[in-house]
Formats: C-alpha cells, structure tokens, sequence
C-alpha cells in the first residue's frame, strides 16, 4: 500500500495509507489518449468559397491556332488565371486548385465536425488513477489548514512545499517572443477538495474530486509533473469516484 504524508496547521506530517488509486501501473499511453479526449476544443473551419474568391477557368484548349489557348506553352491543365497578356500571348499562373499557391485547401476543417471524443469508463477510470499514481510525493491536507488566512497559509506551504507552489510568469527564450508567446507559465499547486469544501486562493488552483480532469492531474499530459495536495475528504471521494466497480 503506498503511503502519503498528513499535515496539520503547524506544519507536521505523518504518514498515512493511500486508497488503491494511488497504487496503479503508470501508463503514459492511457493518460495521453484521455488527455486529448478531454480537450476543449472550440469549433472552426475556413471561410465558405476561401481560396476560391476570383475567376480562374478549368477548360483550357490545346487547339491550334485559335484563341486563348495553351498549345506550345508546355503548362499543365490546371485551372488558371490570367495575370495579363500581350496580343494572343497571356501570362497566366495556376489558381483554385489545391496544388496551387493561393488556392483552396484539399480537406478544410469544418465548424460543423464533432469535437466530442468519447472514452470508455473503465479506461477512464484506469487512466486518473494511473496519472494518480505517478505522484512523486502525495501531500494530504488538514481540513483545518483550508480555515487558515492568506499570510498564515502561504508560511504553512513555504514550510511544506519548499517551492513552485505558486503559478509563475517567466519570459520565453527564443523567436516565440514576437509570436504572441512572450511568458511561460507553470501550473502551479493544484489542491483538490471534497464536494462540500471551500478554498479559494489567487495563484493557486482548487478543484473537486468528483470533477477531476486529466488536464488538472497533467496539464501537459505528462503525469507526475506537477505538485498536488489532497484534503483527507477529497481521498475518499476520488476512490468512490474512480476505484474499481
């Protein structure tokens, strides 16, 4: 049985013996592929006619001798679009055609397409008590500890976390900077709760356990890379919640 350590208000821990969930095969597969179902992705697609917004015929003759046509011009038989002409002679550049600059995308998105990936509940529940398995080091919560004010409570987890429990901002190295991606942000703690608890600090994100996601285990969908605290009633609902049935 893995066990995790119990602190109070003054800062002590003991040990104390983990539910099951925190006993699992670590399996990055599984976490990965529950990770991606649960994205939110927010529906797109492209512009109705993109790509496609000037006139560029699809019939172009080989005839001799006639007008407008493409014999001894060696081109191809791709829709075009004629960028001037001198006499007979036409400049012409390939348009519409998926193979050609500018032109329309073979297979765009469209915002009518089903975002919504289903998961098997068994597998789920298999993959969140994974993720909870690759916790280094499981820190279990007083309930007392969610009571105490702001200054008391960030001296209590600068005594038990050391450090990196509070969300950072730090600027990114790299041509990224000028890509509208100048900071970096960590996740930070993640102290999940019971149903009936409440605990709202800034820089610190909370959730139940009854709504635990991959994404609050493994933002990146990377288990372990993160520190989370339980509360001693957030353990019992996490193994009601995701313990075998």
């Amino acid at each position: 049985m893995v066990k995790g350590k119990l602190y109070d208000a003054s800062g002590e821990g003991k040990d104390i013996e983990l539910p099951e969930n925190f006993s699992y095969e670590i399996r990055p597969d599984v976490i990965a592929k529950v990770f991606e179902a649960q994205k939110k992705w927010q529906p797109h697609g492209t512009m109705y006619m993109a790509g496609a917004g000037y006139s560029a015929s699809g019939i172009l003759r080989r005839k001799r001798h006639a007008w407008k046509v493409t014999y001894g011009k060696g081109i191809s038989r791709i829709p075009r679009k004629i960028m001037s002409r001198h006499g007979a002679s036409f400049n012409w550049i390939g348009a519409t055609v998926n193979s050609a600059r500018g032109g329309r995308r073979a297979h765009p998105p469209k915002v009518e397409e089903n975002q919504y990936r289903k998961i098997n509940k068994k597998e789920l529940n298999f993959a969140m008590s994974s993720a909870l398995s690759a916790i280094e080091n499981v820190f279990v919560l007083n309930p007392e500890i969610l009571k105490l004010k702001t200054k008391e409570m960030r001296q209590l987890f600068e005594k038990i976390f050391q450090e990196g429990f509070l969300k950072e901002r730090k600027i990114r190295a790299g041509k990224g900077k000028a890509r509208g991606r100048r900071y970096k942000k960590t996740a930070g703690l993640l102290i999940i709760v019971g149903s009936n608890e409440k605990f709202d600090r800034k820089g610190i994100e909370t959730t139940k356990a009854k709504e635990l996601k991959m994404q609050n285990l493994a933002p990146r969908g990377i288990p372990g890379e993160r520190k989370i605290a339980f509360t001693e009633i957030a353990l019992k609902e996490i193994k009601e919640t995701f313990g075998e049935k």
